[in-house]
């Protein structure tokens, strides 16, 4: 049986709304305006109509000023009738505790999606005020990773189980990049927070989320696999991209400083390059030895390119290392090295030959002596070669006395 409107001066079109009363409900007005059907059990819920018979759930309920609101929960053929109920239950209550549904709606339609807001701190931030390979692995983080998961959402119903579930989800293979990526949320939301591309008070979604526990790597080029290793960077046709690996080598520079490396950077007349600008955030002058002066010396310039690595773009530098280094190591059976481990590989060396780990934090140019502290351990071997040495002299200076047998004659 239809549903039917009441008679009357004003006409109040009421029935109890079921899912087949609300498939049979009809337009009956003039024509040219909406009509409303009303829902007996939930007083302020109901369904307009249009002329042309679109049908979709509504609440009218006064905001705290007293002004009649309509809020638009959606179309009828797309939400249950239960879900629409129970939505409309909530924007009652909410009004009837001082809130305004519809206006915070009409606030939140405005409002930036995650999508945008990576995309605003990209363009505002991380291209203006970090280092081209920092740029770099922000964009990657948080484009490869978070738009795909949290992109369409507003940045204001983004919760911080959203992002632990990000987290959890790709700490299941790669622990240290989910790391990472948590870091990119939380420098991009406390960036929004501070710009004003969140509501004022808004939580922090990445704050108090546990990090997995990240163990230092210990893999460096060991003395006899530098000659397999030597013979598969010469296979590698690029003449730019075995220069650039041959100089971290030589230096122990980042492979960011070392693509990013302009001629106006070398000196070689002094044996030095002047970076401008490092990840520590100061300049820093790397001194040349006599086979990394060569290397710079033999290396072909490209005319209009200021770049010492350049790449195949006119006027820019050296792009990509991963692509070469994957195919080098594979060729070299040093699957399991990694690009940054050429760095460790200086560091390394340095320690076993005897440097102090001051030192060693100076020539990597590392913010602090924590960073430096993994060579700790490789510096055992010089420090027991010296007693050693000690011990021979001790033995020499007691001239026969039976001191391997305490003493005794």
């Amino acid at each position: 049986m239809k549903p039917r409107a009441s008679s009357g001066a004003r006409t109040t079109r009421k029935t109890r709304f079921t899912k087949a009363v609300v498939k049979s409900l009809q337009y009956d007005g003039d024509g040219k305006n909406r009509v409303t059907w009303w829902d007996s059990e939930t007083p302020g819920f109901g369904v307009r109509i249009t002329p042309k018979g679109s049908k979709s759930y509504v609440v009218l309920y006064r905001n705290p000023a007293g002004t009649l609101k309509w809020y638009t929960i959606g179309p009828v053929d797309r939400i249950t009738l239960t879900l629409a109920r129970q939505k409309a239950r909530e924007v009652l209550a909410s009004a009837e505790l001082g809130g305004d549904p519809a206006q915070e709606k009409t606030r939140k339609r405005g409002e930036l999606r995650v999508r945008d807001l990576v995309n605003l701190f990209l363009a505002d931030y991380v291209d203006v005020h970090l280092r081209p390979s920092t740029a770099s692995e922000y964009r990657r983080q948080l484009l490869t990773r978070v738009v795909p998961a949290l992109g369409s959402k507003r940045v204001s119903e983004v919760t911080r189980a959203d992002v632990a579930k990000l987290h959890q989800k790709l700490g299941k293979t790669a622990p240290i990049q989910a790391n990472r990526t948590l870091a990119a949320v939380g420098k991009m939301f406390s960036w929004a927070l501070e710009h004003g591309h969140l509501p004022e008070g808004s939580p922090h979604p990445a704050r108090g989320i546990k990090k997995f526990r990240e163990t230092k790597r210990d893999r460096w080029i060991k003395p006899e696999e530098l000659p397999r290793l030597a013979e598969a960077i010469a296979e590698e046709p690029n003449v730019f991209v075995r220069g650039a690996l041959w100089l971290i080598l030589f230096t122990g520079l980042r492979r960011g400083e070392v693509m990013g490396l302009r001629w106006s950077d070398v000196d070689l007349d002094r044996h030095e390059l002047h970076l401008p600008d490092t990840k520590a955030h100061r300049a820093h002058v790397v001194p040349l030895s006599a086979p990394a002066v060569a290397l710079l010396q033999g290396l072909p310039r490209v005319a209009g390119n200021p770049y010492v690595f350049p790449g195949m773009r006119e006027g820019d530098h050296l792009r990509d290392l991963n692509g070469p280094w994957a195919r080098i190591r594979k060729r070299a059976g040093l699957e399991d090295v990694r690009l940054h481990d050429l760095r460790r590989t200086v560091g390394s060396w340095l320690a076993t030959h005897g440097a102090s780990l001051p030192l060693i934090g100076k020539i990597l140019n590392h913010s602090t002596p924590a960073t430096t502290a993994v060579y700790a351990r490789l510096a055992e071997d010089p420090v027991r070669a010296a007693l050693e040495e000690h011990g021979r002299r001790i033995l020499a200076a007691a001239e026969g006395l039976k001191v391997l047998e305490g003493g005794k004659s």
